[in-house]
């Protein structure tokens, strides 16, 4: 039996949730005609989409003139997450929603990007994937949606307290300003210019709540949402509580930016998702293309806003015979997980597919560059003199093939 504490007779329990959500939604949801869901098919945001699905069918909500559930496809998601959206959109169609499939622009995708111009792997302090994949797209959508409606519409989010500190610190800066409440619902208004007011009515919810709903969204109302608490780890069945809920979160499939990519590994670990582990290849094929001897180094390059020495032999694009090489290994990774895939009956993953091959291929025979390079450049992994901060230059004392005269 789990062990309870002095003040759980305090914490809000999933019922009580609901109906703060309820009460948000019918306050800050009647000043809009217009409603937009953010969804990106994980657990907090499927939470969001289907409660407010269920709200409105059941009459606990006033209905908008329109609403609107974006889906952000950054095309890297993992396969029983992305098959599970896309069961989730199918499901509220059938109520009526009308849905939208946002996709980056072709050259922003992330195999195009980065082996067609060359951009390394992101990394922590290179973070181009989300805003390239998923921010742009979901922006421009948004405009596009502000354009058809011809006047600002309420955009729902599944943020939540609780998710990350960083997240946290965010929210608790922001709650006060800009007619922005915290506790029921976090609503941010904006000026009438804009495209769009935002409000999180699960702001609230703590993780067990979320996973409750799930089960729930399920069993009850027919929503596809078992094999997303299988990703995260969580087990539906627990009927009993006698497992901690898991507010691990996911990435994309090998996700470069951390050390242990565990939602791919608890994928892998079920057996009709088994067949997907040659994905587990990727993250260490990302880090290994970091590496100097994959890419082109800038040597004596002086900024104009900023001269800072760490950017007079900074590390650049992946040069082409890398991307070549990174090029067939990912293809040859998608098919030896096709070919099982095949074999099983079970659903293909697509990494790379004809449209964003030929892309990259135009864009290879191009001797495309990202801005500022231009090939010429030194690989990374050759030995320079070292500039040193005052701008004077360190020789090296030995060369590659013997000692400096």
């Amino acid at each position: 039996m789990p062990t309870l504490s002095l003040f759980d007779h305090e914490r809000l329990s999933l019922e009580r949730s609901i109906e703060l959500s309820a009460e948000s939604l019918r306050h800050y949801g009647s000043l809009y005609q217009h409603w937009a869901i953010a969804f990106s098919g994980g657990k907090d945001s499927t939470a969001t989409v289907t409660l407010v699905a269920d709200l409105l069918d059941k009459g606990l909500v006033p209905r908008p003139a329109s609403i609107m559930v974006l889906y952000a496809d950054t095309r890297q998601e993992l396969p029983p997450l992305h098959d599970a959206a896309m069961g989730v959109l199918k499901a509220l169609r059938e109520r009526g929603f009308d849905t939208r499939v946002v996709l980056p622009e072709l050259d922003h995708r992330f195999f195009v990007y980065m082996l067609g111009r060359g951009v390394p792997p992101p990394s922590n302090t290179f973070r181009w994937c989300t805003p390239k994949l998923k921010v742009i797209s979901i922006e421009r959508e948004l405009e596009t949606l502000r354009e058809e409606y011809g006047e600002k519409f309420l955009m729902l989010t599944g943020v939540r307290i609780g998710e990350s500190a960083a997240r946290d610190q965010r929210i608790a800066v922001s709650c006060t300003k800009d007619g922005g409440e915290c506790g029921q619902g976090w609503f941010q208004q904006t000026t009438s210019g804009a495209i769009s007011d935002t409000l999180a009515p699960l702001l609230h919810w703590r993780v067990c709540h979320v996973w409750d709903w799930l089960v729930k969204a399920d069993i009850e109302l027919g929503f596809p949402t078992f094999e997303i608490a299988e990703v995260y780890g969580h087990d539906p069945q627990d009927d009993l509580g006698e497992t901690e809920p898991m507010n691990a979160r996911t990435g994309c499939i090998g996700c470069p930016l951390v050390q242990k990519d565990a939602a791919l590994e608890r994928v892998v670990a079920q057996p009709k998702w088994a067949y997907l582990a040659p994905l587990e290849k990727l993250r260490p094929l990302y880090w290994e293309m970091k590496k100097p001897q994959y890419r082109l180094r800038k040597h004596g390059e002086v900024r104009k806003a900023a001269t800072k020495y760490i950017g007079r032999n900074r590390l650049g694009p992946l040069h082409m015979k890398a991307r070549r090489s990174m090029l067939e290994q990912v293809l040859a990774i998608q098919e030896e997980v096709n070919r099982a895939a095949r074999a099983q009956g079970m659903p293909e993953v697509i990494l790379i597919n004809e449209e964003e091959l030929a892309r990259i291929e135009e864009l290879i025979a191009a001797k495309t560059w990202p801005n500022q390079w231009d090939g010429t450049e030194a690989r990374g992994d050759v030995m320079v003199p070292e500039i040193l901060p005052d701008g004077n230059v360190q020789q090296l004392l030995f060369e590659e093939d013997g000692l400096w005269g």
